[in-house]
């Protein structure tokens, strides 16, 4: 897996304190497909069993039938808190946001891959 460092340019504080979570095969119910100024294309908003519902990739969906799906993968919603100067190691990048893991605590989430500022290696 190929990893990037990226310099937090920009604070993001996730509004989400109970990100929906699942494993690969778990059933989802979808509904709207995001849609905002951001540009955060293929976002759909899923629900499941027990959970409050989240933003999930439409790339680890399975379709089943009209509204439902199944998930390809392992998942969570998790953002992750960070402040400008932070450095972080970012591994996947999704339809504008980046899964990343940060440089001086044990703590991992998404950040919008447009408040980083990717570090020369």
């Amino acid at each position: 897996m190929d990893t990037q460092q990226y310099l937090v340019r920009i604070d993001h504080t996730s509004e989400f304190p109970k990100p929906i979570t699942f494993t690969q095969g778990t059933l989802l119910t979808v509904g709207e497909t995001y849609t905002g100024p951001e540009g955060w294309d293929n976002w759909l908003f899923c629900e499941t069993a027990g959970q409050t519902g989240g933003r999930v990739p439409a790339q680890i969906l399975e379709w089943t039938q009209a509204q439902t799906a199944r998930a390809k993968a392992d998942y969570t919603a998790k953002e992750l808190n960070v402040c400008a100067g932070d450095v972080l190691t970012g591994s996947t990048i999704l339809n504008g946001w980046c899964w990343c893991e940060h440089s001086q605590r044990a703590d991992s989430g998404w950040v919008p891959l447009a408040n980083l500022q990717a570090i020369a290696q």
